[in-house]
């Protein structure tokens, strides 16, 4: 594994998280989080359903693509706790992706561009491109455990539902786009573990997440001298006085 370049792994890390952070968005945006079907006996009449979304509601017609009621301040007045905590969870998943991808992006610069040995007088603040990406892994992984969590709690709470009133409701497609955002988060953490894993066995200070000292400092210090060489640049001049008989 090339280490000390930039490595297809965090390529596709990076590549994956955009892309889960990309569902992260739809997921959020779309009306789709629960249907709710509502028959009708009168012919005269069409079967009704309401599309519940984070932040809006849509209620439409059978074989009509058209919203006749587009709710756009549903999500002032949200009555299901579920998609509640789903309106804080998306968002601060979507962040926390974000400052993972900023570090990830960082790791990589600092892979392809910063010379090997890093400045003697800031390697005390410094993070090298294996702590850029251990952290960015890390965000990922509570990204993940964020969006997953409430979006497998609106499956079960359908259910709750459902014995609640009426067989009338079903999860949409923005839930499937949520699970599976949050897998591609979970792949791109492990990614990441695993190219620091593969790359934590070289020497220090390259690949550590950060430097414990300054690099380089055991390579100027001075060696002991010996007794003899001590004093072997030093002529000493001693004058000696004799007396006459």
């Amino acid at each position: 594994m090339g280490c000390r370049d930039v490595h297809a792994a965090t390529v596709l890390a990076f590549l994956s998280g955009t892309a889960a952070l990309s569902g992260l968005i739809a997921a959020a945006l779309l009306p789709n989080w629960r249907q709710m079907r509502l028959f009708t006996y009168n012919k005269n009449e069409k079967n009704v359903t309401v599309y519940t979304g984070l932040w809006i509601k849509c209620v439409r017609f059978d074989g009509s693509k058209d919203c006749v009621i587009y709710d756009t301040e549903w999500y002032t007045a949200v009555d299901q706790l579920d998609l509640r905590v789903l309106q804080f969870a998306l968002p601060i998943s979507m962040l926390t992706t974000v400052l993972a991808l900023f570090l990830c992006l960082i790791g990589m610069c600092n892979t392809a561009f910063i010379t090997t040995v890093p400045n003697i007088k800031q390697a005390r603040c410094l993070i090298n491109s294996a702590g850029c990406h251990l952290v960015a892994g890390l965000f990922f992984l509570l990204a993940c455990v964020i969006c997953l969590t409430p979006s497998i709690w609106v499956i079960f709470h359908n259910q709750e539902l459902n014995k609640k009133y009426e067989p009338v409701f079903s999860f949409d497609i923005s839930v499937f786009i949520a699970i599976a955002s949050a897998g591609g988060l979970l792949f791109t953490a492990i990614l990441l573990f695993l190219w620091y894993c593969a790359c934590k066995t070289l020497p220090s200070p390259f690949w550590q997440p950060l430097y414990p000292h300054a690099p380089s400092v055991h390579s100027y210090a001075s060696q002991p001298y010996s007794a003899r060489s001590r004093h072997s640049a030093i002529e000493i001049d001693i004058p000696v006085v004799t007396h006459a008989s």
